[in-house]
C-alpha cells in the first residue's frame, strides 16, 4: 500500500483539495436553499423538492454524455489538462454564493450551478480513477482506487468537520480559495499519467489527422491517437465485449438509482421530517465521510484479498439496502446516526465495481471505462430525482396516500436489492488489461 500512495501522492493531494472544496459547502446549501425558496414552511416545502430534482434531471442527463466523452478524450490527450476543468467550473457557482446568498443569487447560482455541473458533474472521480489505473499494477488497483475513493471520503470528511466551525459569510470564501489552491497544486506538480501523449497536448482536440500536415511539424501519429473526437459508438463499444462488464454497468445503474437520490436529496428530506440544521448535517456528514475513509483504505483491500471483488461487491450492496431500510422508519435523528455506520461496507461498493470492470479492458482503454460507469451512474442520477423527489413531496405533505414519510427510501432500498441481485450473477473473468509497469 505504501507503494501505491508513494505512486499517487499528487493525486490524493488533488483529490483531497478538490473534495474538500466542495464538501464544505453541502451542510450549508440546504440551508440557503430552503431560506430562499420556503420563506420560513421548511416542514412543507414541496417546491425545494421539485426544483432539486429538475436540477439533478438536467445535471445526470448531462453528466451522462459528457462523463464517458472526457473519459475518452483523456485516454488521447492525456488526464492532467483534462481534471483541470471539473474544478474550475465547480467554483464558478459557489463564487455566486460568496458574493450573497439573497432570492437573486440564489437563482444565478442554481442555473450556472446546473450548467457547469451537467457539462462536468463526475468527471472529477472517473479522471482520479483513471489516473490512479495507469500508474500502478493490475493486481494493486483495487488497493488504488480504494485509496483514492477513500481519500475523497476524507476530504468529505475535512470539509463538513470545517462547515461545522466556520460561519455561513466565510463558507463560501473558503470554498473558492479552495478551488483555486487546487488548480494551482495541478498545474505545478501533477505529473501527466498517460505515456506517449505530451505531444497532443499542444494540439488543439478538433484538429484532424489531415490538419497535421503541411507547416505543422509535429510528429504523425498513428491513427489510433491521431483523430477527432471520439465517437459514441467507439464510447460505448464496450459494452458488448464483456459481459462481465456489461453486467457491472447494469449493477452501478441499480445501486445509483438509489445512491443518487440519497447524495441529492435526502439532506432535505431530513430537514422537513426532523427539522434538523446545519450543524446537525455537518456532524452527520463526518461521521459519514470518516467511516468512508476507513472503509475504502482498509476494509475493501482486506475484504477483497479474502473474499474477492465480486464477493465485496455483493456484500456492500446488500449492507446498502439495510442501511435504506433502517433510515425509511426512522423516527429520530439519532436513529440516522446509528445507521451510518453500515457505511464501513456500503462505502465498498464503487472501488469493488470500478475494480472489476477496469480489469475488463484494455491499458489505453481505462478512461474509456471509468467514464462510462460514471456515466451509467450520471444517467440514474438524472432519473432518480425525477421519479423520486416528486413522491417524497408527496409523502411528506398532508395529502399523502397513507402516513409513511420514508416511503421513498424503501422504494429505493428495493433498486438496491435488485443490484445486489444482479451482482450475484457476474463471473470474474481473468484480467485482460496489460500488466506492465506503467
Amino acid at each position: 500500500m505504501e507503494e501505491v500512495i508513494s505512486q499517487l501522492r499528487h493525486l490524493l493531494a488533488t483529490v483531497l483539495l478538490a473534495g474538500f472544496s466542495y464538501a464544505v459547502v453541502i451542510p450549508t446549501i440546504v440551508d440557503v436553499t430552503t431560506d430562499a425558496l420556503c420563506l420560513g414552511h421548511q416542514d412543507q416545502c414541496p417546491l425545494v423538492f421539485y426544483l432539486t430534482g429538475f436540477q439533478d434531471a438536467i445535471i445526470g442527463f448531462g453528466a451522462m454524455i459528457m462523463t464517458p466523452w472526457i473519459g475518452s478524450l483523456s485516454d488521447k490527450y492525456g488526464r492532467k489538462n483534462l481534471l483541470t476543468l471539473p474544478i474550475l467550473l465547480s467554483a464558478i457557482p459557489i463564487a455566486i454564493l460568496a458574493f450573497g446568498r439573497s432570492k437573486s443569487f440564489f437563482y444565478a447560482y442554481y442555473v450556472v450551478r446546473t450548467f457547469t455541473a451537467a457539462l462536468t458533474g463526475g468527471t472529477l472521480s472517473s479522471l482520479a480513477l483513471a489516473y490512479a489505473a495507469d500508474k500502478v499494477l493490475v493486481d494493486q488497483r483495487l488497493s488504488a482506487f480504494g485509496i483514492v475513493s477513500a481519500v475523497f471520503s476524507g476530504s468529505y470528511l475535512c470539509g463538513n468537520l470545517a462547515a461545522r466551525f466556520l460561519s455561513i459569510d466565510s463558507i463560501f470564501q473558503v470554498a473558492v480559495c479552495a478551488s483555486l489552491f487546487t488548480i494551482a497544486y495541478v498545474r505545478i506538480f501533477l505529473e501527466e499519467s498517460v505515456s506517449n501523449k505530451m505531444d497532443l497536448l499542444s494540439r488543439p482536440i478538433l484538429k484532424t489527422e489531415e490538419d497535421c500536415d503541411g507547416a505543422d511539424n509535429v510528429p504523425r501519429l498513428p491513427p489510433s491517437t491521431a483523430k477527432t473526437i471520439p465517437s459514441f459508438k467507439e464510447i460505448t463499444s464496450l459494452l458488448g465485449r464483456s459481459s462481465t462488464f456489461s453486467r457491472t454497468l447494469a449493477v452501478c445503474f441499480f445501486n445509483s438509482i438509489a445512491l443518487g437520490w440519497t447524495q441529492a436529496s435526502i439532506l432535505y428530506y431530513f430537514k422537513a421530517r426532523f427539522l434538523s440544521n446545519k450543524d446537525q448535517f455537518a456532524s452527520l456528514l463526518i461521521l459519514i465521510g470518516a467511516f468512508g475513509a476507513i472503509s475504502q483504505s482498509i476494509v475493501a483491500s482486506s475484504l477483497s484479498a479474502v473474499i474477492g471483488d465480486k464477493n465485496l461487491l455483493s456484500v456492500a450492496l446488500f449492507a446498502t439496502f439495510i442501511n435504506l431500510l433502517i433510515l425509511s422508519i426512522a423516527w429520530s435523528f439519532w436513529v440516522v446516526y446509528a445507521s451510518s455506520t453500515l457505511f464501513l461496507l456500503a462505502w465498498c461498493v464503487m472501488p469493488a465495481a470500478c475494480s472489476i470492470a477496469s480489469k475488463q479492458v484494455e491499458a489505453e482503454e481505462q478512461g474509456k471505462a471509468q467514464g462510462c460507469i460514471f456515466g451509467i451512474q450520471s444517467f440514474a442520477y438524472a432519473i432518480s430525482p425525477l421519479v423520486f423527489n416528486p413522491l417524497t413531496a408527496l409523502f411528506l405533505s398532508k395529502n399523502a396516500p397513507f402516513q409513511f414519510p420514508g416511503f421513498t427510501l424503501l422504494c429505493l432500498g428495493f433498486f438496491t436489492l435488485v443490484a445486489f441481485v444482479l451482482s450475484l450473477t457476474i463471473k470474474e473473468n481473468p484480467s485482460i488489461s496489460s500488466e506492465q509497469d506503467p
